[in-house]
Protein backbone atom coordinates (compact mmCIF):
# COMPACT_ATOMS: atom_id res chain seq x y z
CA UNK A 1 0.00 0.00 0.00
CA UNK A 2 1.30 3.41 -0.99
CA UNK A 3 0.34 7.06 -0.45
CA UNK A 4 -3.00 8.28 1.14
CA UNK A 5 -4.47 4.60 1.32
CA UNK A 6 -1.32 3.54 3.57
CA UNK A 7 -1.79 6.65 5.44
CA UNK A 8 -5.09 5.61 6.45
CA UNK A 9 -3.62 2.38 7.18
CA UNK A 10 -1.30 3.84 10.15
CA UNK A 11 -3.88 6.44 11.37
CA UNK A 12 -6.24 3.49 12.27
CA UNK A 13 -3.39 1.21 13.34
CA UNK A 14 -2.00 4.19 15.98
CA UNK A 15 -5.43 4.68 17.17
CA UNK A 16 -5.44 1.76 19.77
CA UNK A 17 -1.87 2.84 20.86
CA UNK A 18 -3.12 6.44 21.99
CA UNK A 19 -5.95 4.46 23.79
CA UNK A 20 -3.75 1.97 25.83
CA UNK A 21 -1.85 4.49 26.43
CA UNK A 22 -4.46 6.83 27.86
CA UNK A 23 -5.73 3.73 30.07
CA UNK A 24 -2.19 3.23 31.34
CA UNK A 25 -1.85 6.78 32.47
CA UNK A 26 -4.95 7.42 33.80
CA UNK A 27 -4.57 4.02 36.23
CA UNK A 28 -0.60 5.31 36.95
CA UNK A 29 -2.23 8.48 38.67
CA UNK A 30 -4.81 6.52 40.65
CA UNK A 31 -2.80 3.50 42.28
CA UNK A 32 -1.23 3.25 45.60
CA UNK A 33 1.45 1.80 44.81
CA UNK A 34 0.84 -1.77 46.71
CA UNK A 35 2.27 -5.11 45.80
CA UNK A 36 -1.44 -6.23 45.56
CA UNK A 37 -2.15 -3.34 43.47
CA UNK A 38 0.71 -3.65 40.96
CA UNK A 39 0.21 -7.78 41.01
CA UNK A 40 -3.56 -8.40 41.41
CA UNK A 41 -5.02 -5.16 40.60
CA UNK A 42 -6.53 -4.76 44.10
CA UNK A 43 -8.57 -8.15 43.54
CA UNK A 44 -11.40 -6.06 42.49
CA UNK A 45 -12.46 -7.50 38.78
CA UNK A 46 -15.75 -9.30 38.37
CA UNK A 47 -16.02 -12.74 37.02
CA UNK A 48 -17.10 -11.25 33.82
CA UNK A 49 -14.25 -8.49 33.64
CA UNK A 50 -11.58 -11.23 34.49
CA UNK A 51 -12.89 -13.93 31.62
CA UNK A 52 -12.95 -10.86 29.33
CA UNK A 53 -9.59 -10.57 30.51
CA UNK A 54 -7.91 -14.20 30.09
CA UNK A 55 -9.38 -14.34 26.81
CA UNK A 56 -7.36 -11.23 25.84
CA UNK A 57 -4.61 -12.66 27.23
CA UNK A 58 -4.80 -16.19 25.89
CA UNK A 59 -5.92 -15.27 22.37
CA UNK A 60 -2.28 -13.96 21.20
CA UNK A 61 -0.61 -13.27 18.03
CA UNK A 62 -0.02 -17.40 17.98
CA UNK A 63 -3.99 -17.53 17.78
CA UNK A 64 -5.12 -15.05 15.49
CA UNK A 65 -1.66 -14.81 13.17
CA UNK A 66 -0.06 -18.05 13.03
CA UNK A 67 -3.12 -20.75 13.57
CA UNK A 68 -4.57 -19.41 10.92
CA UNK A 69 -1.41 -19.09 8.71
CA UNK A 70 -0.54 -22.84 9.19
CA UNK A 71 -4.12 -23.20 8.07
CA UNK A 72 -3.75 -21.75 5.51
CA UNK A 73 -0.90 -23.49 4.44
CA UNK A 74 -1.76 -27.37 6.12
CA UNK A 75 -4.62 -27.48 5.98
CA UNK A 76 -6.56 -30.40 8.42
CA UNK A 77 -2.83 -30.54 10.24
CA UNK A 78 -3.18 -26.73 11.01
CA UNK A 79 -6.53 -27.15 13.02
CA UNK A 80 -4.43 -29.34 16.20
CA UNK A 81 -3.58 -26.08 17.66
CA UNK A 82 -6.95 -24.72 17.68
CA UNK A 83 -8.36 -27.93 19.22
CA UNK A 84 -5.33 -28.32 21.63
CA UNK A 85 -5.94 -24.16 22.79
CA UNK A 86 -9.69 -25.13 23.60
CA UNK A 87 -9.29 -28.28 25.11
CA UNK A 88 -6.74 -27.11 27.09
CA UNK A 89 -9.01 -24.71 29.73
CA UNK A 90 -11.37 -27.93 30.36
CA UNK A 91 -7.56 -28.82 32.08
CA UNK A 92 -7.36 -25.61 33.98
CA UNK A 93 -11.18 -25.59 34.86
CA UNK A 94 -11.45 -28.86 36.46
CA UNK A 95 -8.01 -29.05 38.01
CA UNK A 96 -6.54 -25.88 38.53
CA UNK A 97 -8.18 -22.67 38.86
CA UNK A 98 -10.15 -22.56 42.25
CA UNK A 99 -7.88 -24.22 44.09
CA UNK A 100 -4.66 -21.73 42.28
CA UNK A 101 -7.05 -19.19 43.24
CA UNK A 102 -7.24 -20.52 47.17
CA UNK A 103 -3.79 -21.37 47.81
CA UNK A 104 -2.10 -18.81 46.39
CA UNK A 105 -1.30 -14.97 46.55
CA UNK A 106 0.21 -13.39 43.31
CA UNK A 107 2.54 -16.39 41.61
CA UNK A 108 2.53 -19.92 41.10
CA UNK A 109 5.89 -20.53 43.80
CA UNK A 110 2.73 -18.88 46.61
CA UNK A 111 1.00 -22.38 45.91
CA UNK A 112 4.24 -24.48 46.00
CA UNK A 113 5.40 -22.48 48.74
CA UNK A 114 2.23 -23.36 51.23
CA UNK A 115 3.52 -26.28 52.52
CA UNK A 116 7.32 -26.47 51.04
CA UNK A 117 11.13 -24.78 52.39
CA UNK A 118 10.31 -21.24 50.51
CA UNK A 119 13.99 -20.37 49.64
CA UNK A 120 14.63 -23.59 46.93
CA UNK A 121 10.63 -23.69 46.20
CA UNK A 122 10.36 -20.01 45.38
CA UNK A 123 14.22 -19.63 43.19
CA UNK A 124 12.99 -22.71 41.19
CA UNK A 125 9.71 -21.73 40.57
CA UNK A 126 10.56 -18.35 39.57
CA UNK A 127 13.59 -19.42 36.97
CA UNK A 128 10.98 -21.43 35.71
CA UNK A 129 8.33 -19.06 35.25
CA UNK A 130 10.60 -16.30 33.99
CA UNK A 131 12.14 -19.19 30.78
CA UNK A 132 8.42 -19.97 29.89
CA UNK A 133 7.35 -16.35 29.74
CA UNK A 134 10.29 -15.16 27.66
CA UNK A 135 9.89 -17.74 25.08
CA UNK A 136 6.12 -16.99 25.25
CA UNK A 137 6.79 -13.31 24.59
CA UNK A 138 9.48 -14.22 21.89
CA UNK A 139 6.56 -15.49 19.68
CA UNK A 140 4.54 -12.34 20.09
CA UNK A 141 7.56 -10.12 18.66
CA UNK A 142 8.13 -12.08 15.93
CA UNK A 143 4.04 -11.68 15.00
CA UNK A 144 4.78 -7.81 15.27
CA UNK A 145 7.59 -7.49 13.26
CA UNK A 146 5.79 -9.33 10.84
CA UNK A 147 2.39 -7.27 11.13
CA UNK A 148 3.89 -4.54 10.87
CA UNK A 149 6.79 -4.64 7.61
CA UNK A 150 3.12 -5.43 6.05
CA UNK A 151 1.59 -2.50 7.20
CA UNK A 152 4.43 -0.26 6.21
CA UNK A 153 4.82 -2.09 2.75
CA UNK A 154 8.52 -3.22 4.16
CA UNK A 155 9.31 -6.80 4.31
CA UNK A 156 13.19 -6.38 4.99
CA UNK A 157 15.09 -7.41 8.29
CA UNK A 158 15.24 -3.68 9.49
CA UNK A 159 11.62 -2.81 9.13
CA UNK A 160 10.78 -6.11 11.35
CA UNK A 161 13.50 -4.86 13.96
CA UNK A 162 11.98 -1.94 14.70
CA UNK A 163 8.94 -3.52 14.71
CA UNK A 164 9.98 -5.64 17.63
CA UNK A 165 11.66 -3.01 19.50
CA UNK A 166 9.17 -0.97 19.30
CA UNK A 167 6.49 -3.27 20.32
CA UNK A 168 9.38 -4.19 23.36
CA UNK A 169 9.17 -0.43 24.50
CA UNK A 170 5.04 -0.18 24.70
CA UNK A 171 5.42 -3.38 26.78
CA UNK A 172 7.55 -1.99 29.20
CA UNK A 173 5.56 1.38 29.83
CA UNK A 174 2.26 -0.80 29.88
CA UNK A 175 3.50 -2.76 33.16
CA UNK A 176 6.13 -0.29 34.60
CA UNK A 177 3.36 2.41 34.97
CA UNK A 178 0.06 0.60 35.44
CA UNK A 179 0.77 -2.89 36.84
CA UNK A 180 -2.33 -5.31 36.98
CA UNK A 181 -4.91 -2.71 36.69
CA UNK A 182 -3.79 -1.17 33.36
CA UNK A 183 -2.97 -4.83 31.79
CA UNK A 184 -6.48 -6.14 32.38
CA UNK A 185 -8.54 -3.27 30.87
CA UNK A 186 -6.02 -3.59 27.65
CA UNK A 187 -6.93 -6.98 27.72
CA UNK A 188 -10.47 -6.54 28.11
CA UNK A 189 -10.76 -3.92 25.03
CA UNK A 190 -8.24 -6.01 22.96
CA UNK A 191 -10.59 -9.02 23.59
CA UNK A 192 -13.53 -6.96 22.51
CA UNK A 193 -11.76 -5.81 19.45
CA UNK A 194 -10.69 -9.79 18.18
CA UNK A 195 -14.15 -10.80 18.47
CA UNK A 196 -15.60 -8.04 16.54
CA UNK A 197 -12.90 -8.13 14.13
CA UNK A 198 -12.75 -12.30 13.76
CA UNK A 199 -16.62 -12.17 13.42
CA UNK A 200 -16.68 -9.24 10.52
CA UNK A 201 -13.56 -11.44 8.32
CA UNK A 202 -16.00 -14.66 9.08
CA UNK A 203 -19.10 -13.44 8.12
CA UNK A 204 -17.11 -11.54 5.29
CA UNK A 205 -15.35 -15.28 3.87
CA UNK A 206 -18.72 -17.26 4.27
CA UNK A 207 -20.71 -14.36 2.19
CA UNK A 208 -17.99 -15.28 -0.31
CA UNK A 209 -18.79 -18.66 -0.51
CA UNK A 210 -22.44 -17.65 -0.30
CA UNK A 211 -22.74 -19.47 3.04
CA UNK A 212 -21.26 -22.98 2.00
CA UNK A 213 -18.71 -24.14 4.18
CA UNK A 214 -18.26 -27.21 1.80
CA UNK A 215 -17.77 -25.23 -1.00
CA UNK A 216 -15.02 -23.08 1.56
CA UNK A 217 -12.93 -26.48 1.71
CA UNK A 218 -13.21 -27.56 -1.81
CA UNK A 219 -12.01 -23.99 -2.96
CA UNK A 220 -9.23 -24.30 -0.64
CA UNK A 221 -8.26 -28.11 -1.14
CA UNK A 222 -7.97 -26.52 -4.93
CA UNK A 223 -5.51 -23.92 -4.46
CA UNK A 224 -3.16 -25.45 -1.87
CA UNK A 225 -2.15 -27.98 -4.91
CA UNK A 226 -2.53 -30.89 -2.51
CA UNK A 227 -6.23 -32.13 -3.47
CA UNK A 228 -8.31 -33.76 -0.61
CA UNK A 229 -4.85 -34.31 1.56
CA UNK A 230 -5.20 -30.53 2.31
CA UNK A 231 -8.41 -32.02 4.34
CA UNK A 232 -6.93 -35.00 5.61
CA UNK A 233 -4.55 -35.56 8.38
CA UNK A 234 -0.77 -35.81 7.55
CA UNK A 235 0.10 -32.90 5.34
CA UNK A 236 2.22 -31.70 7.94
CA UNK A 237 2.71 -34.11 10.83
CA UNK A 238 2.39 -37.44 8.55
CA UNK A 239 4.61 -39.68 7.09
CA UNK A 240 7.15 -41.18 9.13
CA UNK A 241 7.64 -42.01 12.42
CA UNK A 242 9.50 -38.72 13.42
CA UNK A 243 6.35 -36.46 12.03
CA UNK A 244 3.64 -38.35 13.79
CA UNK A 245 5.72 -38.61 17.30
CA UNK A 246 5.70 -34.74 17.00
CA UNK A 247 1.98 -34.62 16.44
CA UNK A 248 1.57 -36.59 19.32
CA UNK A 249 4.28 -34.13 21.41
CA UNK A 250 2.90 -31.07 20.16
CA UNK A 251 -0.73 -32.47 21.29
CA UNK A 252 0.21 -33.09 24.79
CA UNK A 253 2.10 -29.96 24.89
CA UNK A 254 -1.07 -27.84 23.98
CA UNK A 255 -3.19 -29.58 26.05
CA UNK A 256 -1.46 -30.00 29.20
CA UNK A 257 0.87 -26.21 28.62
CA UNK A 258 -2.21 -23.46 29.53
CA UNK A 259 -2.25 -24.75 33.28
CA UNK A 260 1.17 -24.08 33.68
CA UNK A 261 1.98 -20.50 32.21
CA UNK A 262 2.39 -18.15 34.91
CA UNK A 263 0.32 -14.97 32.88
CA UNK A 264 -3.00 -17.42 33.28
CA UNK A 265 -2.24 -18.45 36.53
CA UNK A 266 -1.86 -14.83 37.53
CA UNK A 267 -5.68 -14.00 36.19
CA UNK A 268 -7.00 -16.13 39.08
CA UNK A 269 -5.76 -13.09 41.66
CA UNK A 270 -7.41 -10.34 40.15
CA UNK A 271 -11.06 -11.53 41.15
CA UNK A 272 -12.13 -11.61 45.36
CA UNK A 273 -12.92 -15.45 45.61
CA UNK A 274 -12.18 -18.77 44.23
CA UNK A 275 -15.97 -18.92 42.82
CA UNK A 276 -15.38 -15.71 40.70
CA UNK A 277 -11.98 -17.47 39.65
CA UNK A 278 -14.24 -20.31 38.47
CA UNK A 279 -16.42 -18.29 36.95
CA UNK A 280 -13.72 -15.92 34.63
CA UNK A 281 -12.86 -19.43 33.34
CA UNK A 282 -16.17 -20.54 31.97
CA UNK A 283 -16.76 -17.18 30.42
CA UNK A 284 -13.36 -16.89 29.13
CA UNK A 285 -14.54 -20.99 28.08
CA UNK A 286 -17.31 -19.34 25.90
CA UNK A 287 -15.26 -16.77 24.35
CA UNK A 288 -12.19 -18.21 23.23
CA UNK A 289 -14.28 -21.62 21.71
CA UNK A 290 -15.91 -19.13 19.80
CA UNK A 291 -13.34 -17.85 18.79
CA UNK A 292 -11.21 -20.84 17.82
CA UNK A 293 -14.11 -22.26 15.69
CA UNK A 294 -14.02 -18.77 14.21
CA UNK A 295 -9.90 -18.98 13.26
CA UNK A 296 -10.66 -22.43 11.42
CA UNK A 297 -12.89 -20.85 9.21
CA UNK A 298 -10.36 -17.93 8.50
CA UNK A 299 -7.37 -20.32 8.07
CA UNK A 300 -9.76 -21.92 5.12
CA UNK A 301 -10.64 -19.12 3.59
CA UNK A 302 -7.04 -17.76 3.18
CA UNK A 303 -6.19 -20.90 1.99
CA UNK A 304 -9.12 -20.43 -0.28
CA UNK A 305 -9.27 -16.82 -1.46
CA UNK A 306 -5.23 -16.07 -1.13
CA UNK A 307 -3.75 -19.25 -1.92
CA UNK A 308 -1.20 -20.89 -0.06
CA UNK A 309 1.32 -19.57 -2.54
CA UNK A 310 0.32 -15.34 -2.21
CA UNK A 311 0.87 -15.95 1.94
CA UNK A 312 4.33 -18.27 1.61
CA UNK A 313 5.74 -15.52 -0.61
CA UNK A 314 4.76 -12.67 1.88
CA UNK A 315 5.84 -14.80 4.94
CA UNK A 316 7.02 -18.21 4.40
CA UNK A 317 5.66 -18.95 8.09
CA UNK A 318 2.05 -17.88 7.31
CA UNK A 319 1.72 -15.59 9.66
CA UNK A 320 0.83 -12.48 7.31
CA UNK A 321 -2.73 -14.43 6.02
CA UNK A 322 -5.25 -13.43 8.11
CA UNK A 323 -4.20 -9.40 6.72
CA UNK A 324 -3.75 -10.16 3.82
CA UNK A 325 -7.35 -12.01 3.23
CA UNK A 326 -9.07 -9.19 5.13
CA UNK A 327 -7.23 -6.92 2.33
CA UNK A 328 -8.54 -9.16 -0.49
CA UNK A 329 -12.17 -9.29 1.05
CA UNK A 330 -12.48 -5.76 1.27
CA UNK A 331 -11.72 -5.17 -2.79
CA UNK A 332 -7.91 -5.51 -3.05
CA UNK A 333 -4.73 -3.43 -2.29
CA UNK A 334 -5.70 -0.36 -4.24
CA UNK A 335 -9.35 0.36 -2.68
CA UNK A 336 -10.37 2.15 0.04
CA UNK A 337 -12.35 -1.25 1.33
CA UNK A 338 -9.52 -2.92 1.17
CA UNK A 339 -7.23 -0.57 2.79
CA UNK A 340 -9.43 0.11 5.81
CA UNK A 341 -10.13 -3.67 6.26
CA UNK A 342 -6.56 -4.51 6.53
CA UNK A 343 -5.91 -1.40 8.65
CA UNK A 344 -8.66 -2.93 11.02
CA UNK A 345 -7.58 -6.16 11.17
CA UNK A 346 -3.64 -5.05 11.76
CA UNK A 347 -4.84 -3.04 14.42
CA UNK A 348 -6.75 -5.67 15.95
CA UNK A 349 -3.53 -8.20 15.67
CA UNK A 350 -1.49 -5.59 17.08
CA UNK A 351 -3.66 -5.03 20.00
CA UNK A 352 -3.78 -8.64 20.51
CA UNK A 353 0.09 -8.41 20.74
CA UNK A 354 0.56 -5.52 22.81
CA UNK A 355 -2.29 -6.98 25.58
CA UNK A 356 -0.66 -10.46 25.56
CA UNK A 357 3.03 -9.14 26.16
CA UNK A 358 2.00 -6.64 28.77
CA UNK A 359 0.12 -9.80 30.69
CA UNK A 360 3.22 -11.56 29.83
CA UNK A 361 6.08 -9.64 31.19
CA UNK A 362 3.26 -8.26 34.26
CA UNK A 363 3.85 -12.39 35.42
CA UNK A 364 7.27 -12.64 34.50
CA UNK A 365 8.40 -9.50 36.59
CA UNK A 366 6.17 -10.76 39.85
CA UNK A 367 8.22 -14.01 39.25
CA UNK A 368 12.00 -12.03 39.49
CA UNK A 369 10.58 -9.43 42.49
CA UNK A 370 7.94 -11.76 44.20
CA UNK A 371 10.04 -15.06 44.15
CA UNK A 372 13.32 -14.64 43.31
CA UNK A 373 14.58 -11.53 45.12
CA UNK A 374 12.02 -11.69 47.91
CA UNK A 375 13.22 -14.95 48.25
CA UNK A 376 16.71 -14.07 48.65
CA UNK A 377 16.04 -10.78 51.00
CA UNK A 378 13.04 -11.76 52.50
CA UNK A 379 14.12 -10.13 55.73
CA UNK A 380 14.62 -7.06 54.46
CA UNK A 381 12.53 -7.12 51.83
CA UNK A 382 9.75 -4.61 51.37
CA UNK A 383 6.05 -4.69 49.36
CA UNK A 384 7.37 -0.82 47.72
CA UNK A 385 10.79 -2.08 47.10
CA UNK A 386 9.27 -5.32 45.49
CA UNK A 387 7.32 -3.63 43.53
CA UNK A 388 10.19 -1.09 42.42
CA UNK A 389 12.15 -4.32 41.44
CA UNK A 390 9.39 -5.78 39.54
CA UNK A 391 9.30 -2.88 37.39
CA UNK A 392 12.90 -3.10 36.89
CA UNK A 393 12.83 -6.63 36.41
CA UNK A 394 10.04 -5.64 33.13
CA UNK A 395 12.79 -3.52 31.72
CA UNK A 396 15.42 -6.49 31.51
CA UNK A 397 12.72 -9.08 30.13
CA UNK A 398 11.36 -6.74 27.76
CA UNK A 399 14.98 -6.62 26.39
CA UNK A 400 16.23 -10.05 26.59
CA UNK A 401 12.54 -10.62 24.24
CA UNK A 402 13.39 -8.21 21.51
CA UNK A 403 16.83 -9.82 20.97
CA UNK A 404 15.07 -13.07 21.18
CA UNK A 405 12.83 -12.34 18.73
CA UNK A 406 15.27 -10.83 16.29
CA UNK A 407 16.49 -13.94 16.40
CA UNK A 408 13.22 -15.83 15.50
CA UNK A 409 11.64 -13.75 13.64
CA UNK A 410 11.12 -16.04 10.12
CA UNK A 411 9.50 -19.18 12.57
CA UNK A 412 5.89 -19.31 12.29
CA UNK A 413 4.71 -18.01 15.81
CA UNK A 414 1.65 -20.77 16.99
CA UNK A 415 4.90 -23.23 16.69
CA UNK A 416 6.84 -20.78 19.01
CA UNK A 417 4.18 -20.60 20.99
CA UNK A 418 3.89 -24.47 21.05
CA UNK A 419 7.11 -24.81 22.92
CA UNK A 420 6.65 -22.36 25.39
CA UNK A 421 3.37 -24.57 26.56
CA UNK A 422 6.16 -27.51 26.05
CA UNK A 423 8.28 -26.36 28.58
CA UNK A 424 4.84 -24.87 30.93
CA UNK A 425 3.75 -28.47 30.76
CA UNK A 426 6.81 -30.04 31.69
CA UNK A 427 8.02 -27.83 34.45
CA UNK A 428 5.28 -26.09 35.87
CA UNK A 429 2.21 -28.51 35.82
CA UNK A 430 3.63 -31.65 37.44
CA UNK A 431 4.91 -29.69 40.49
CA UNK A 432 1.41 -27.68 40.80
CA UNK A 433 -0.35 -30.82 40.69
CA UNK A 434 1.77 -32.63 42.68
CA UNK A 435 1.54 -29.69 45.72
CA UNK A 436 -2.24 -30.40 45.40
CA UNK A 437 -2.79 -33.61 45.26
CA UNK A 438 0.39 -35.31 46.52
CA UNK A 439 0.16 -35.79 50.45
CA UNK A 440 3.79 -36.45 50.87
CA UNK A 441 5.43 -34.46 48.14
CA UNK A 442 8.29 -32.52 49.74
CA UNK A 443 10.67 -29.69 48.83
CA UNK A 444 13.18 -31.89 47.20
CA UNK A 445 10.40 -33.25 45.22
CA UNK A 446 9.28 -29.61 44.15
CA UNK A 447 12.88 -28.66 43.02
CA UNK A 448 13.30 -31.54 41.32
CA UNK A 449 10.08 -31.76 39.41
CA UNK A 450 10.79 -28.08 38.16
CA UNK A 451 14.42 -28.29 37.21
CA UNK A 452 13.70 -32.30 35.73
CA UNK A 453 11.08 -30.84 33.49
CA UNK A 454 12.90 -27.26 32.67
CA UNK A 455 16.72 -28.35 31.46
CA UNK A 456 15.81 -31.31 29.36
CA UNK A 457 12.59 -29.97 27.70
CA UNK A 458 15.40 -26.69 27.07
CA UNK A 459 18.33 -28.84 26.37
CA UNK A 460 15.82 -31.05 23.66
CA UNK A 461 14.70 -27.82 22.27
CA UNK A 462 18.39 -26.54 21.50
CA UNK A 463 19.75 -30.41 19.73
CA UNK A 464 16.38 -30.13 17.90
CA UNK A 465 15.36 -29.16 14.30
CA UNK A 466 14.31 -25.71 15.61
CA UNK A 467 17.99 -24.68 16.48
CA UNK A 468 19.72 -26.29 13.59
CA UNK A 469 20.28 -28.63 11.03
CA UNK A 470 17.24 -27.83 8.76
CA UNK A 471 16.97 -24.83 6.30
CA UNK A 472 14.12 -23.35 8.27
CA UNK A 473 16.27 -23.47 11.79
CA UNK A 474 17.13 -20.37 13.82
CA UNK A 475 20.54 -21.15 12.51
CA UNK A 476 20.25 -22.92 9.45
CA UNK A 477 24.15 -23.04 8.59
CA UNK A 478 25.34 -25.67 11.27
CA UNK A 479 23.91 -28.69 12.36
CA UNK A 480 24.26 -29.89 15.93
CA UNK A 481 20.91 -31.37 15.62
CA UNK A 482 20.75 -34.84 18.02
CA UNK A 483 16.81 -34.91 18.83
CA UNK A 484 14.86 -35.55 16.12
CA UNK A 485 11.49 -33.51 17.05
CA UNK A 486 10.58 -30.18 16.95
CA UNK A 487 8.33 -30.28 19.75
CA UNK A 488 10.10 -32.14 23.38
CA UNK A 489 6.58 -32.18 25.38
CA UNK A 490 6.17 -35.93 24.18
CA UNK A 491 9.79 -36.81 26.12
CA UNK A 492 10.34 -33.72 28.93
CA UNK A 493 6.36 -34.06 30.58
CA UNK A 494 6.76 -37.23 31.78
CA UNK A 495 10.51 -36.59 33.15
CA UNK A 496 9.09 -33.14 34.79
CA UNK A 497 6.36 -35.93 36.71
CA UNK A 498 9.10 -38.40 37.05
CA UNK A 499 11.66 -36.25 38.53
CA UNK A 500 9.14 -34.91 40.94
CA UNK A 501 8.47 -38.59 41.93
CA UNK A 502 12.05 -39.39 42.44
CA UNK A 503 13.06 -36.49 44.53
CA UNK A 504 10.09 -37.39 46.84
CA UNK A 505 10.99 -41.27 47.53
CA UNK A 506 14.74 -40.59 47.36
CA UNK A 507 14.21 -37.35 50.18
CA UNK A 508 14.69 -37.54 53.90
CA UNK A 509 12.30 -34.98 54.49
CA UNK A 510 9.14 -35.76 56.39
CA UNK A 511 6.20 -33.98 54.65
CA UNK A 512 4.73 -31.86 57.30
CA UNK A 513 0.98 -33.39 57.39
CA UNK A 514 -0.46 -30.19 59.35
CA UNK A 515 0.87 -28.00 56.48
CA UNK A 516 -0.65 -30.27 53.79
CA UNK A 517 -3.86 -30.56 55.77
CA UNK A 518 -4.13 -26.75 55.83
CA UNK A 519 -3.25 -26.43 52.24
CA UNK A 520 -6.26 -29.36 51.30
CA UNK A 521 -8.62 -27.18 53.60
CA UNK A 522 -7.23 -24.25 52.09
CA UNK A 523 -7.64 -25.17 48.79
CA UNK A 524 -11.51 -27.14 48.92
CA UNK A 525 -12.83 -24.52 50.83
CA UNK A 526 -11.06 -21.17 50.72
CA UNK A 527 -11.02 -20.88 54.31
CA UNK A 528 -7.32 -18.33 55.51
CA UNK A 529 -7.50 -17.19 51.66
CA UNK A 530 -6.11 -14.23 50.99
Amino acid sequence: MTGNHQTVALLLFSAFIAVTLGITTWVSRNRHGSAEEFYAGGRLFSPMENGFAIAGDYMSAASFLGISGLIALFGYDGLLYSVGFLVAWLVVLFLVAELVRNCGRFTLADVIAARMRERPVRIAAGTSSVTVSVLYLVAQMVGAGSLVALLLGRTGEMAQAWAVIGVGALMVTYVSLGGMRATTWIQIVKAVLLLGGTIVLTVLVLVRFHGDFDRLLLTAAERSGHGAAFLAPGLKYGGDWTARLDFMSLGLALVLGTAGLPHILSRFYTVPTARAARRSVVWSIGLIGGFYLMTIVLGFGAAAIVGPDAVRASNAAGNTAVPLLALDLGGGADSMGGTVLFAMVAAVAFATILAVVAGITLASSASVAHDLYASLRRRRSEPHSEVAVARAAAVGIGAVAIGLGLLARDLNVAFLVGLAFAVAASANLPVLLYSLFWRSFTTRGAVWSMYGGLVPALVLVLLSPVVSGTPQSLFPGVDFQLFPLQNPGLVSIPLGFLAGWLGTVTSTEVADEAKHAETEVRSLTGAGAV
